[in-house]
Formats: C-alpha cells, structure tokens, sequence
C-alpha cells in the first residue's frame, strides 16, 4: 500500500489496494439517471426470468442476461430487490441499470465480488453495491475492482459494507458521478494511472484509511476533476504520519482540478497533493481537520489555491519541501481561522498552530487568517526561502503575524501591506529555525538583505 509522507521524509510507491464506492442513500432518492426513454429496446432481467431470491447464488444467470443484453448494445434492467453474486466479471459494452434505493447487488462470499478489464465502455446506474459485511478474499482489492476502462460511467449508485476498498480503478476514464459511498474500510476511491477521470457530486462518509486518492505510479499528467463531492469523517485506521486519513490525496498527479467539495472531519487532510504539479485546489469548505487542512509538498512545481475556507485543523495551508523541489505557488484569498497547536502525531519538524506555510516561489495575497495559537504566516524554514511575496494578508488574533526565516542562506522574501491586529508576540519576527532571532520588523529593517518589509500596519 501507498505511504504518503511527514514533512521531510519521503515515503513513497503505490499499493495495490484500493477501492471504490459510491454510498447508500438517504430516504428520499434522486431521479434515476436513465429515463424510460432511454431504456426502450431494454432486457427486463425479471421478465427473463431472474428474480431475487435471498441465500441463492445468482451469478450465473446474471452473467447469461449480461451477455444477451451485450450481443444486442441493450441495457439491462434489474428490477427491484436484492441479487446475490461473486466472481462477476462485467465485459465490454455493459450497460446495468436498476431502481435507485431499491435494486441491490450483494456479495455472496464467494471469490472476488465484481470486476472489468480490457473494455472501451461500461455504464452501470441506479444500483446498490453491498459487501455485505463479508471478507473479500486477499487478491481482490475492492468490491468493484476494474482495469483499462476507457469510457466508464458509474452514475447514481450506491457502495457499502465491506473492510477494504469500495471502488479500484486502475487505466480508467470516465465518470464516477451522484453516487454515494458508506462506512468502507480501506479507501472510497482509489483511482491509479487514470486516463481523463471526472469524479463529481458525490458522498463519501467514514471510510477507514481514505476518501478519493487520484494517484499514478510514476509522476505524470493525469488530468483528474475532482468536483462537488461532499466527504465526511475520514479515517486513518492505520496511523501513520500523513500516509492514511486523507479525504482527497494526490499522489505523483499532475494537471488535476480539485474545487468546489465540502469536506469535514478528516483524521488528517481534507486535500493532500504529494509530488503533483500544476494543480488546482480551489473553492472547497475544510472543516475540522485533523492534520494540515490544505496540502501540496514534495516534488512539485505549479499550485494554485484559492478560495477556500478552512476552519479549524493544526495547519491550515502548507506549501512545503523546498528541499525535495517544492516549489512554484499561489496562495490567494483563503479563509483560514481556527488553528490548534496540537496534531494527530508527534512532529519531526516545524510543527503545528500555523496558518499559512511557504517556501519558494509563492505568493502569498489577499487571505484573511484568524485565531492562530502560533505563527498566522511561517515564511521560510531555516534555509529553505526564496522569492516569497506575502502581500495584502489581514492577520487577526495570533501569537505571531509573520513568522520569516533569517537563518543563513535564506533567501529573498517581500512582506509588505498586510494588516496585523492583536498579535501577541510580534508581527514581522526573523526566525533562525525554531528560535526567535529579532525585534519586531512590521516597519522595515535593513540588518537583512534579504527581506523587504514595507507599509504594513499594525493595529
């Protein structure tokens, strides 16, 4: 299985779990995404002859209707009720649809549960994937487990009841779209290697070790959106330092958009993006995280984030690892407040209670930050600083405004036309590391060359 990584310590390559999902429902169920329109031509599997019946195994004639329907280009309609199967390998051009809420597939226990490779199209709508509490065997990584999928479309279905990963795709492009995954063990999705993936608008709630993890085996384009979705008490069963207890995690991805999800009580991070350049991490509400809320580290060039709302975790936004390549930012027009100093591990490094941490090449503009028990700005570490602009911040109710590095070889930094108000400590203070190495700086000091401090005030 993957690790993911503290801050200076580089723990990589991908496991092969994961899993994939889409969770149960609420009372009341959407539409169904195929009208009776488009399921004109359709084979009834009732009509054919298939009915659910409790304790018996029905994969058999399911795979015989499956491939009827795949000989005509028909869709296949499960009418309502629950259908027992293992070892259901789903071909190319499947198309699998039922009534929202109330047509279920259930794991038998019997072998894997569902899988599909080597296909150019499979659609499946309106079904409830249940694991039904039962162990999958140690070869199947997750209850749908699918490989080299051009065109998939998952579309309003449910995923739930199983200890490992309710949806794996390896190779796959598509949508996963409107479906809800519960209460899985390992990850909701883990998407590897995908090949133009949109995963939108749907619910993710207490999976044990993550939400959505967009990753590929070697640093590359991948393209992902991952938009709208909404994801809730994310795990990390697994401890770690990082490497679990994510609700979306980039891992080598690059050219992915991540906006507009709302995501809450992560054991760790609402968004973490490990080695992925050229990304964006835009408009999404963190709430209560118990990590970093917001994450781009390691290898990477290109991030974009902005716009979002982070309120309450032991750091807000973390652009970090200079060291490892880190570089090239912005960070523009968050909301960040209520940050606490203590983390979900002990840390190796800089540590918790900070706002918004930089290192390189980075704009730092029109935030606004608030109630941070140790640094609202952490500029630099030690030598790791070069080129930061942190310019038009307002900082409120922090131990310290602007933490920056004045230790030897760092590198230059302009703060200038923030608004500090009730800092406690200072705010402009030179750091060499962990230690306080000045007097306040807010109204300019020529002892560095290579900071500029300019037109800030302080209230």
């Amino acid at each position: 299985m993957d690790s993911m990584i503290s801050r200076r310590s580089f723990v990589a390559t991908l496991a092969a779990t994961a899993g994939a999902g889409l969770c149960s429902g609420q009372a009341a169920w959407s539409a169904p995404a195929l009208s009776m329109t488009d399921l004109r031509g359709s084979i009834d599997a009732g009509a054919a002859g298939l009915s659910p019946t409790p304790g018996e195994d029905q994969t058999r004639q399911l795979v015989e209707l499956i491939a009827q329907a795949v000989r005509g280009d028909q869709w296949l309609f499960l009418p309502p009720g629950r259908y027992e199967v293992s070892n259901l390998t789903l071909p190319d051009r499947t198309r699998l649809t039922g009534i929202a809420g109330a047509t279920e597939i259930a794991y038998s226990g019997r072998g894997a549960f569902i899988d599909a490779g080597a296909a150019n199209r499979i659609e499946l709508s309106n079904i409830i994937f249940n694991g039904a509490g039962l162990a999958l065997p140690e070869d199947a990584p997750a209850l749908l487990n699918l490989r080299d999928v051009f065109d998939l479309t998952i579309d309003n279905c449910t995923l739930k009841g199983n200890a490992k990963t309710a949806l794996q795709m390896e190779r796959c492009g598509g949508r996963i779209s409107n479906c809800r995954i519960l209460e899985i063990g390992e990850y909701g999705l883990y998407a590897i290697d995908s090949t133009g993936l949109a995963v939108r608008d749907n619910t993710v709630s207490g999976c044990g070790n993550g939400g959505l993890l967009i990753h590929r085996r070697q640093k590359g384009e991948d393209g992902s959106i991952v938009t709208g979705n909404r994801i809730s008490r994310t795990r990390a069963t697994y401890g770690g330092t990082g490497q679990y207890g994510n609700a979306i995690n980039l891992y080598r991805a690059d050219g992915v958009i991540v906006s507009g999800n709302h995501i809450s009580d992560s054991a760790f991070t609402a968004i973490r993006a490990n080695s992925s350049s050229h990304i964006q991490i835009a408009d999404n509400q963190c709430l209560r995280s118990g990590e970093t809320a917001i994450y781009s580290e390691f290898g990477f060039e290109g991030a974009i984030v902005t716009g979002n709302l982070v309120d309450g975790a032991a750091n807000g936004i973390n652009i970090a690892n200079f060291n490892e390549g880190g570089r090239l930012a912005i960070v523009a027009n968050n909301i960040i407040r209520n940050i606490s100093l203590s983390g979900p591990y002990e840390h190796d490094s800089v540590g918790f209670g900070i706002g918004i941490g930089v290192e390189a090449d980075t704009v730092v503009s029109g935030n606004v930050i608030e109630n941070v028990p140790r640094f609202a700005m952490l500029i630099g570490w030690g030598p790791f600083l070069r080129n930061v602009a942190a310019t038009g911040n307002i900082v409120r109710a922090a131990k310290i405004g602007c933490a920056v590095s004045v230790a030897e070889g760092a590198g230059s930094a302009l703060i200038s036309g923030n608004i500090f108000e009730g800092m406690a400590e200072g705010a402009v203070i030179g750091f060499r590391w962990h230690d306080a190495a000045t007097q306040e700086l807010a109204s300019g000091d020529e002892t560095f060359a290579h900071l500029t401090i300019a037109g800030n005030r302080v209230a």
